[in-house]
């Protein structure tokens, strides 16, 4: 089977169906609240490639066994929107 047989944009239609709508929620409530998170959002996940390639760990937060991005000086004070990441991730 090849890689992209498995992928597919509904995978969490059937996970874990509210997942989406939560962070179509969170991201929409985000952006409402200021009209420039959906642009800083965006730049976050790009930011994610810049250090160590695109494995999120631009999402994660440091520790012992996790080198994270987040406090990586490319992206130190440079980058924001982490808090609505948070958010998405503790359910909305």
């Amino acid at each position: 089977m090849a890689l992209s047989d498995s992928l597919s944009p509904s995978f969490y239609n059937h996970v874990c169906p509210q997942a989406l709508p939560a962070i179509k929620r969170v991201v929409e409530d985000a952006v409402r609240k200021e009209r420039r998170m959906g642009a800083s959002l965006l730049r976050l996940h790009f930011h994610d490639c810049f250090v160590n390639g695109c494995d999120a760990s631009i999402l994660l937060d440091k520790t012992a066994t996790i080198d994270s991005e987040k406090t990586a000086i490319p992206n130190n004070n440079s980058i924001r929107g982490f808090d609505v990441i948070d958010k998405i991730k503790v359910g909305g």
